[in-house]
């Protein structure tokens, strides 16, 4: 763990997150400033900065976390499609240091904002996106 890195203060409780799924190896939260509605993140609590650094076994177990998540954030989103983003170095557009899966819902005939251009969503609305995402999960 790293003890700047806001992921793996999310890790330790030390952030506030609004999640969806946590089990030993992964954690998945709403991103605070999402393209859409039911915008997730999915993250292994070990940091690891990228692709290059997270070992197969681990980048394994992340998607598979990751399919599962997709699947209930379609369902909540109730999206047409869902991109899936994932950005290894700032050159590639990463800006948080610790390998994450952004699963994000799409709809036609929506141009999502870029991400410079997000603005944070109040905790509040957050969590209320999660625990419907989090009861899709329940079934």
């Amino acid at each position: 763990m790293s003890e700047l890195c806001i992921f793996c203060k999310i890790v330790r409780w030390e952030s506030p997150a609004s999640v969806v799924y946590e089990d030993k190896e992964v954690l998945a939260f709403m991103d605070i400033r999402p393209v859409s509605e039911g915008h997730t993140l999915v993250i292994p609590k070990q940091h690891y900065q990228n692709i290059f650094d997270i070992p197969l076994e681990l980048l394994t177990t992340t998607h598979q976390v990751t399919q599962k998540i997709v699947r209930a954030v379609q369902k909540v989103a109730n999206a047409d499609g869902i991109t899936i983003v994932q950005q290894n170095g700032a050159a590639a557009g990463q800006d948080i240091f610790h390998f994450h899966i952004h699963i994000i819902p799409r709809f036609y005939g929506k141009k999502p904002p870029k991400f410079r251009e997000l603005a944070p969503v109040d905790r509040e609305t957050l969590n209320k996106v999660a625990q419907k995402i989090k009861q899709q999960l329940e079934k």
